[in-house]
């Protein structure tokens, strides 16, 4: 099943960081962001009554997008999100234990590295994916020129991705990328302009297919 989970998380190449959203409107952000193709929908641990926005998540959009947890600091967290149905841990540091506990639930677990060093720990402890962040710092060309000793690991930047690199990281060698504030834009929420952040997600994840044919050429 974790393979499954993993596949169809990163299907879309977008997980989308969804932190501190009022209540009332969170699940209209999830099923805008569902509707625009994205796969993967990380609710940060920080947002509000979030355990039970996981549960109401995935029993609504289980089925169309992987649910998971971000913002995962230690073990404990991560085995609350887990409870509450959570699919994935994201975490902003390498933490062993916070990579254990996922794995012990057969979870997937994406830890946040910054090093070659930190990458090699994270997979050797069981990281199926491991989050650049900040993205911004390192660029593209990091992730290309440690794919050559470290191709086997999976990389997901995140932190800086926008619409102007996000196809200049996938093509680089990035399974995917962790998406916050320039796919989860502020105005669009408190206006409640669903119909344009589903275009605005799509357009994320038609870059991400055009980026992932170009390589196949």
């Amino acid at each position: 099943m974790g393979q499954d989970q993993l596949k169809k998380l990163l299907h879309s190449g977008i997980i989308a960081v969804v932190r501190r959203v009022d209540e009332d409107k969170v699940m209209h952000v999830i099923s805008s962001l569902v509707e625009g193709g994205v796969t993967g929908i990380e609710m940060t641990m920080d947002s509000p009554n979030v355990l039970q926005v996981i549960r109401d998540a995935k029993k609504k959009y289980g089925d169309q997008a992987v649910i998971g947890a971000g913002t995962v600091l230690d073990a404990e967290a991560a085995g609350s999100a887990i409870q509450a149905g959570a699919e994935f841990i994201f975490a902003p540091t390498l933490n062993e234990g916070t990579i254990k506990a996922a794995k012990r639930y057969g979870k997937i677990a994406i830890p946040g590295v910054f090093t070659p060093t930190e990458m090699l720990q994270a997979q050797e402890w069981g990281a199926d994916v491991v989050k650049l962040f900040p993205a911004s710092v390192l660029g593209p060309k990091f992730i290309k020129d440690v794919s050559g000793p470290l191709g086997h690991i999976k990389m997901m930047p995140t932190g800086g991705v926008d619409l102007d690199n996000i196809e200049d990281y996938i093509r680089a060698g990035a399974v995917a990328a962790g998406i916050g504030g320039s796919l989860m834009k502020p105005a669009l929420i408190e206006n409640e302009s669903w119909d344009e952040l589903t275009a605005l997600a799509r357009q994320f994840t038609s870059s991400v297919t055009r980026a992932r044919m170009q390589m196949i050429r």
